[in-house]
């Protein structure tokens, strides 16, 4: 409840105060209750009334401390003013809200916690959604709030002035509570939100508005990105063929390893007209807030990283009483004519009274319909039991039994059915297992039960005609074949198909024993099913425990609106029933959904005795109230609650009985019980005498329940729990509470803990688990010390309580319900109570009576005592009739379960969304409830989903089924449609933020090293000097003389080969050809081009022979060639920009490229994306003159350049690299000799032929080596994907190339086509090696699946291998045809976040499987390098890995000259260890050198060298470096519908992109599951989850994903997300 300022007299002060006063008071508290007076109004007027009586009230405060509740002088007051309140009520009776687990006082204390965050929107991004994801929400759903007076109720979330002056003394703002949620370090990368349609309309305005009134100051406007990156989006959803995509004006001028974040970060202050960039500012601003103190629970992130257990609060209250000792109930008295089994008491009233009414059962519209008299049970039950025994099978061999188990299948509507087949089974000493109707053939949870079915032996199923027929069917009128279930036949129990037993037949009724009776199924937390198997002995004893309990005698009526097939319904309905001839009425749910009041109506038509009923029936007769006033319920004796176990129930009973006190209901007669089906009857409040005390209510401190011990609420009056007792324990029974979890040790006076029940009542056993029965049914206490106290068995009942005063039990929770969250208890129903005191009129579902859930229920308690006391209830004011008409037929579906996330337990809230509720609605209503959560109980929510109307799966009566509901969020199946993660509120485990030591000195390493014995981590190729070699290289010095000699030479041998999608040969060319096109094209370059030796010339073709003319032309003409790939024709926007910047940054003088490229370029089109007014000359190739340059240009020297490679990096840079002759000549020949390239020799080549060794392969080693190359192009594979594989097979080549593209899409494409590649004769057997070129780790999961998954048609698993270069070398390790095969490790992931690696066993938690990238090429040596010192470290260490070999290229071709950057990247050296001073070139990649076991080709052992990763592309998060591929692989195995992932980051925050290639409704599912992966298996938070169409990741010609390309689009805007989630 609100405080009240300084004016705030104890209870006993304000009975001081005169009546009038206390009139007004109570008047006006009722008035604040109702919202029909601001917070505000109330405080002044309440200060004015009490401001005469202040010092007489301090003073009588300070000497009496009791509780006093406000009683009669209410209702006057509460008369007088209704007229204009209902009057009021009318106006907004759409804003109904459920009363079950709500309650005046629990609302005002939520709201008042609430009113402390001020009534201020969130400050935080709201979730962006594409339009059409969800159809539900309606076009207005951003319509500026009403600002009428209907609108100005307590819970208004818009409201924005209504708060006391004396309450924002003690008020955080806004931001107080983010600040408070947000955990995590400095540096952790996240934050969040949930749904908006771009920005928020209304009186929001926009998001910067919102954001402007929370007063976020001192920080800078967000970088203006939008610039560099605006001609750089697709436009095409669809990915587009080998798309090199760098973002305009990002050249390798700047230095390599610098963040690119640089370039952007020069617009401070500049206004962004990025809304994403905005938000995710927003986001970081809000995150850098002032934090909460470091927490306990962050635990040391030291070498082995083991998570500590998180240490206890030393202020957490801890018991303080002694050991319980086990409470008695009264002895169970003999009565002398009790029957010795239940079937004698049947067999007894059925012949002695056959005439009396035993059930009567109710039509659909609450009508009795049939009444089964005791006569017609005992010969319908004999009958069955005949027809069951004897003619079901034959004589010899019966279908049945005794002692075998049936299944009964009847409707809820259908007692008379069920109680005969019931009682037919006893008689033929058949055990019965209850089960509710199956209506699909996937219900919730009908597997386990499927699974019970089969566990229990059971083939034979009773149930009724209409039942049967309206069971589904196959097409053929066969009854489906339920999920999960045994072969069942089924037998219907009609009469008609029933045998009349012979009448010397009698059945076998044996005195009661331990022998099973029947089995009642139980639900666990978890979902699986269990049979509680209850003994005869059992059964009688618990009939005769209530029948004393209960005061139960002959004759009496009794209303059932419970499941009479287990439970209490089945107890007292069918059971107790027939002990005492009793008539029961059976209500049935379907009943209850037309006809909320038809059990009142039956009560006062029967005049019965007894009810028994759950809150959810108290709710519904008072909603429906009004229909009928002329009931009286003065002839019940017992309102038996059943779910009085529910601590909100409380309200319930009391609201009720305020409002038919009136029609003689007495308040004696609300008899709360507790049951459960392990112990049955746990305790229930026996019928009271009139007049006596009614017993009290415990008001508990929530912050003590959730550590398990009971203290009286002083402090916080917000958190208060009341709870009214559960009654006595049974007769003949004996109860004990122990610690829920580890041993039954007996629990102290005032510790909560399990109620363990000991008597001859309860069940014996799980049907077939015996280790669980052994936990549950067998259970001995023990003291403090271990030792058991007693030998008695007791049984642990599943529920959470205490023994009060006078021995009454209190019941405060559920096992199932215990959210176990940093070591405090917490209860889902008191969440679930908390999230609907919270107003949620327009947000949550409320479904009309067709799925109604387990029902919410609240507390009604003045949280004021200060010591433990009992107080006595009294009547409530009635809620006014208008409200309670606006709340008829609704009630409220949510979910509250926990997730084990991170090496705890997770809140998880679930709810539906009413079908008009508006996006910025759902999310204010979200937002206040994690706001309430936090400060009513101290614990942040994990994760809050909306899901649409009636979609939670149901249980059978309506509830939520939650397990159901948990399995689909954890697999991704729940489909929300809005979705909020708040990871910082709740994780507080992380590890501490990584601190960097201060570097160690290189001699320190060095010395380091020779100490340890570590040998420096360098490796070689085999030296080319000692190589011999034919003429040919000492020869020609170029490539260009090569060629000219082979045409001499060999003029006929056919070097290239192109294929096309068909795989026939459309172009082919002989040295001769190929020299003589050669020179046509140099000569064009002459005349047409008039370009001078040096000239640079871009080559724009498509992959083929054409392109490589062209290269060898530009060599004859002394030009230098640049390839580029050539613009998609489809996707220009996109792909020219890159031609264009290319173009420009190589100063090219002339551009060759074919007549339809040519007519491209100068097309309308293009002139849309670049200035095509501005080419350099264009040169069509098709038509080229029949003439030849008088004489071939020869370089000077070999270190001139030849050609100038130009690529996008998967960062995003443009780089060119200068490649010398002498270069040329020395990679051709280290491929040559690596891969024993001889003219005789064939390889396939399925590659893009632009850049790095792809361009060499393609265009470079044919002409060098004289082998034959078949091209295909990769894009050739998109119309046909058999394309390589066939050619190979055909052509049976034993060297093949490729991209993990290429791969890929074989893989993906061919997986299931593998018989028909067997039948089409491809066989690729013949492979040696197919190597996969890349610049990146080897992808071992796509090689081993390719490797498998080809198997069957020959490839050799080990014929798959990788090759490593990067830009400044383009081919360091190549696997080749002779050494060792690659080798794998497995490495601890954590050690390599901290630049570490440590080797571990395969299977190792948290292990990465890193591959060698093949052998290292000859004459290259490789050294790893500290990239900090630039010294060497020692084998097995991470580093950077640097080569020197006589293929490196001469450094970088740039509009800049930078000296510094050419000199650190190409002719570095290392600062020590290194006497020859070798001039290096550095890579960029970590990595590292491990000598292994095997032997090189020269005899010493082999170094492998393994790559782990891009340096310009690892993420720096909380200290550690992280490498973007590892938790992508992470993220797409989550969920079957992610196509693909990125990661990058933004200013510390953590950007996960994913590509939806299921359903949209799948969207929001993937943001929980991205979350969990990443936190569990990296310790990272993600700060934001960008859902996107597939294709839209874009990746390059390698088939690497360029993440700096999609972070410019993701903050430009243009990816047109499905959604973005920013996690809090």
């Amino acid at each position: 409840m609100a405080e009240r300022g300084g004016l705030e007299p104890s209870p006993a002060a304000v009975a001081a105060l005169p009546a009038e006063v206390r009139a007004q008071l109570a008047e006006l508290e009722l008035e604040l209750s109702e919202g029909d007076i601001t917070q505000k109004g109330y405080e002044k007027k309440r200060s004015k009334l009490l401001s005469p009586y202040s010092p007489q009230t301090q003073e009588t405060d300070s000497t009496v401390q009791k509780e006093h509740r406000n009683q009669t002088p209410a209702a006057p007051a509460a008369q007088t003013s209704a007229p204009s309140k209902y009057k009021h009520h009318r106006t907004r009776s759409a804003g109904a809200r459920d009363e079950r687990y709500r309650s005046d006082i629990h609302t005002e204390a939520v709201q008042a916690a609430l009113a402390k965050h001020k009534e201020q929107k969130m400050a935080l991004p709201m979730p962006t959604k594409r339009r059409s994801t969800f159809v539900q929400s309606p076009a207005d759903a951003c319509t500026p709030p009403d600002t009428s007076s209907a609108s100005e109720d307590e819970g208004s979330l818009r409201r924005q002035a209504a708060l006391s002056a004396a309450l924002q003394q003690s008020l955080q703002n806004a931001e107080s509570w983010i600040n408070r949620s947000i955990q995590g370090s400095s540096t952790s990368s996240s934050a969040s939100s949930t749904l908006s349609h771009g920005e928020v309309k209304g009186t929001s305005g926009s998001l910067a508005d919102v954001f402007a009134n929370t007063r976020i100051e001192n920080f800078s406007a967000p970088p203006d990105v939008t610039a560099t990156t605006s001609s750089s989006s697709s436009s095409s959803s669809l990915r587009p063929v080998n798309i090199d995509l760098p973002p305009s004006g990002i050249v390798k001028g700047m230095h390599k390893g610098s963040n690119r974040s640089s370039l952007m970060d020069t617009a401070d202050g500049v206004p962004v007209s990025s809304r994403v960039s905005t938000k995710i500012q927003q986001l970081l601003s809000t995150l850098k807030r002032p934090k909460r103190p470091p927490l306990k629970e962050f635990f040391v992130d030291d070498s082995e990283e083991i998570v500590e257990v998180p240490q206890p609060d030393p202020n957490q209250p801890k018991p303080e009483g002694r050991q319980m000792t086990p409470v008695k109930g009264e002895p169970l008295g003999v009565i002398c004519n009790w029957p010795p089994a239940l079937e004698t008491a049947l067999q007894r009233w059925g012949s002695t009274q056959a005439k009396c009414p035993c059930l009567t059962g109710l039509d659909v519209t609450g009508k009795p319909v049939y009444t089964l008299t005791y006569g017609k049970l005992w010969s319908r039950s004999l009958k069955l039991a005949y027809t069951l025994l004897n003619k079901l099978g034959t004589k010899n061999e019966p279908v049945l039994k005794p002692g075998d188990r049936v299944a009964l299948v009847y409707p809820n509507n259908d007692p008379v059915m069920f109680m005969v087949a019931f009682y037919g089974c006893l008689l033929a000493e058949v055990i019965p297992v209850p089960i509710e109707v199956p209506l699909t053939r996937k219900d919730a949870g009908g597997q386990q039960i499927g699974f019970l079915l089969g566990s229990c032996g059971i083939a034979l199923a009773l149930t009724s005609e209409v039942c049967l027929k309206g069971l589904p069917k196959t097409p053929n009128g066969e009854i489906v074949q339920f999920k999960g279930w045994p072969r069942l036949k089924w037998v219907v129990t009609d009469s008609k198909y029933l045998s009349k037993p012979p009448k010397d037949w009698q059945p076998h009724i044996s005195p009661a024993g331990t022998e099973p009776a029947y089995i009642e199924y139980k639900t666990s937390k978890e979902g699986s099913v269990m049979g509680v198997t209850v003994s005869r002995l059992a059964m009688l004893s618990h009939c005769q425990a209530l029948s004393q309990a209960c005061n139960y005698s002959e004759g009496e009526t009794v209303v059932n609106v419970l499941d009479f097939k287990k439970d209490a319904g089945l107890w007292h309905g069918m059971f107790a029933n027939i002990m005492n001839k009793m008539h029961t009425i059976s209500v049935p749910y379907s009943v209850m959904k037309t006809c909320p009041l038809s059990w009142v109506q039956r009560v006062h038509a029967h005049k019965a005795k007894v009810a028994l009923v759950k809150c959810r029936d108290l709710h519904w007769a008072m909603m429906a109230h009004r229909d009928q006033r002329d009931v009286s319920l003065a002839s019940l004796r017992m309102l038996i609650v059943t779910d009085g176990a529910n601590p909100w129930s409380v309200s319930s009973c009391d609201a009720f009985l305020s409002l038919f006190q009136s029609h003689g209901l007495k308040p004696e007669a609300i008899c709360p019980c507790a049951t459960s089906a392990e112990a049955m009857t746990v305790a229930i409040r026996r019928p009271g005498v009139p007049g006596a005390p009614l017993p009290g209510r415990a008001i508990l401190s929530m912050n003590g329940l959730s550590y398990g011990v009971i203290r009286v609420n002083t402090e916080d009056k917000n958190s208060a729990l009341t709870v009214q007792d559960v009654g006595h324990v049974m007769p003949g029974g004996m109860m004990c509470i122990v610690k829920p979890d580890g041993p039954p040790q007996l629990c102290k006076t005032d510790e909560i803990g399990e109620i363990c029940v000991s008597s001859r009542t309860g069940g014996m056993m799980y049907f077939g688990l015996a280790g669980v029965t052994k936990t549950t049914f067998e259970v001995i206490p023990v003291n403090s010390a271990g030792s058991p106290v007693g030998d008695v068995p007791f049984i642990r009942s599943g529920l959470l309580g205490f023994v009060g005063p006078g021995s009454l039990v209190f019941v405060v929770g559920k096992m199932d319900g215990l959210l176990m969250v940093s070591g405090r208890r917490h209860n889902a129903d008191d969440i679930v109570a908390t999230g609907l005191a919270v107003e949620s009129i327009k947000t949550v579902y409320r479904g009309r009576h067709t799925g109604l859930p387990a029902v919410p229920q609240t507390c009604q308690a003045r949280p004021y005592l200060r010591t433990f006391s009992l107080s006595v209830p009294s009547a409530r004011n009635p809620l006014p009739p208008d409200l309670r008409v606006a709340r008829v037929l609704t009630s409220l579906r949510i979910a509250v379960f926990s997730v084990s996330v991170f090496y705890d337990e997770r809140i998880v809230v679930v709810a539906e969304q009413r079908p008009d509720a508006s996006e910025e609605d759902s999310f204010q209503w979200m937002s206040r409830v994690l706001q309430a959560i936090d400060s009513i109980h101290q614990v942040g929510v994990y994760c809050l989903a909306l899901v649409p109307a009636n979609t939670l799966p149901k249980t059978p009566l309506g509830g939520i089924h939650i397990s159901q509901t948990k399995q689909l969020f954890l697999e991704g199946s729940l489909h929300p449609c809005n979705i909020l993660m708040c990871p910082h509120t709740c994780v507080t485990n992380l590890p501490k933020p990584r601190q960097k030591q201060p570097g160690v000195g290189p001699a320190s390493v060095m010395v380091g090293n020779l100490v340890a014995g570590k040998r420096i981590a360098q490796a070689a190729g085999r030296d080319l000097g000692q190589i011999e070699e034919n003429d040919l290289v000492r020869k020609h010095q170029f490539l260009a003389e090569i060629l000219q000699w082979r045409a001499q030479a060999t003029p006929d041998h056919v070097l290239f080969m192109l294929l096309n999608a068909k795989g026939t040969t459309v172009c082919t060319a002989s040295c001769l050809q190929l020299h003589k096109r050669a020179e046509r094209i140099a000569s064009v370059l002459g005349d047409k081009g008039h370009l001078n030796a040096g000239d640079n010339v871009v080559l724009l073709y498509p992959p083929g022979i054409e392109l490589i003319a062209a290269f060898y032309g530009c060599l004859y003409a002394g030009c230098i060639p640049v390839t580029v790939r050539p613009p998609h024709a489809q996707n220009l926007t996109a792909t020219l920009p890159t031609v264009r910047m290319i173009v420009d940054v190589s100063k090219a003088a002339c551009i060759l490229t074919s007549q339809t490229l040519m007519r491209l370029l100068r097309s309308r089109e293009a002139a849309a994306a670049v200035d095509v007014k501005t080419w350099p000359t264009i040169i069509d190739t098709d038509d080229l003159p029949r003439k030849r340059l008088p004489q071939l240009y020869k370089p000077p020297t070999p270190e001139m350049l030849a050609y100038l490679d130009f690529s996008v990096s998967t960062t995003g840079m443009l780089t060119g690299v200068k490649m010398s002759h002498s270069a040329v000549n020395a990679l051709c020949r280290a491929i040559k000799l690596q891969c024993e390239l001889y003219s005789s020799r064939q390889i396939a080549i399925c590659l893009d032929p632009y850049c790095g060794l792809g361009f060499a392969l393609w265009c470079l080693c044919s002409v060098y080596s004289g082998h034959q190359s078949i091209l295909i192009p990769p894009m050739e594979l998109e119309n046909n994907l058999f394309l390589w594989l066939a050619t190979v097979s055909q052509y049976k080549i034993r060297d093949t190339f490729c991209s993990y593209s290429v791969m890929e899409l074989c893989t993906k494409g061919l997986g299931n086509q593998v018989e028909v590649l067997k039948t089409r004769g491809i066989n690729l057997s013949c492979i040696r090696t197919c190597v996969v070129v890349a610049e990146e780790r080897p992808r071992i999961a796509l090689q081993q699946s390719f490797s498998k998954l080809f198997k069957d048609i020959g490839l050799s698993p080990r014929a798959v291998s990788t090759t490593f270069g990067s830009r400044v070398n383009v081919a360091i390790c190549l696997q080749g045809t002779s050494g060792p095969d690659p080798t794998t490790v497995y490495v601890d992931l954590k050690s390599l976040r901290h630049d570490r690696v440590r080797l571990v066993e395969r299977g190792a938690p948290q292990s990465l499987l890193l591959s060698e990238s093949g052998k290292i090429l000859p004459g290259v040596k490789v050294v790893i390098v500290n990239p900090e010192t630039k010294g060497p470290v020692g084998d097995s260490h991470l580093g950077e890995i640097w080569v020197n070999s006589p293929h490196t290229a001469s450094g970088y071709y740039t509009i800049y000259d930078s000296e510094t950057l050419q000199a650190d990247h190409f002719n570095t050296r290392l600062s020590f260890g290194d006497a020859a001073h070798t001039l290096w070139a550095r890579t960029g990649y970590l990595g590292f050198v491990r000598r292994t076991e095997l032997t090189a080709a020269t005899g010493e052992r082999h170094d492998a060298l393994y790559v782990v990763g891009a340096l310009d592309e690892t993420l720096e998060l909380r200290g550690l470096r992280y490498h973007p591929i590892d938790i992508e692989t992470s993220v797409s195995r989550v969920h079957r519908s992610i196509a693909e992932c990125a990661v990058f980051t933004w200013t510390n925050l953590l950007v996960v992109v994913v590509e939806l290639c299921g359903s949209e409704q799948e969207a929001l599912d993937l943001v929980p599951l991205v979350t969990n992966v990443v936190l569990e298996e990296h310790y990272l938070i993600v700060g934001v989850v960008v859902v996107v169409d597939p294709g839209v990741i874009p990746i390059n010609s390698r088939g690497e994903k360029q993440r700096m390309h999609l972070r410019d689009s993701f903050l430009a805007d243009q990816l047109d997300p499905i959604y973005v989630a920013y996690n809090m």
